[in-house]
């Protein structure tokens, strides 16, 4: 499996055409800090919460290491989502 690594002008090229960017870390954690534009769906809530998502645009998501973003990018190709990524964690876009 081919691990892509995601860089700041990726995500605002995707943010420009439309992307969807989802934080899944818990609320607490989002409260603490988040990307610009990042819209809040805490994992244990995914399953209630993925019906906000435009399967028409693609989706960025992240959290703080990867790892939760990871769990949810398959559970979003499994239900058919075409155009998803993982981007991995928060710190590693804080500035862009």
């Amino acid at each position: 499996m081919m691990i892509q690594k995601y860089n700041c002008s990726f995500v605002q090229q995707v943010l420009e055409e439309g992307g969807q960017l989802i934080d899944v870390r818990s609320p607490v954690e989002f409260s603490q800090g988040a990307l610009n534009g990042a819209i809040n769906m805490p994992i244990e809530s995914f399953q209630v919460l993925k019906d906000d998502i435009d399967t028409n645009k693609p989706v960025l998501l992240y959290c703080r290491t990867g790892a939760r973003s990871g769990m949810v990018k398959k559970y979003l190709d499994q239900l058919g989502f075409d155009r998803v990524h993982n981007i991995g964690g928060y710190t590693q876009f804080m500035g862009c």
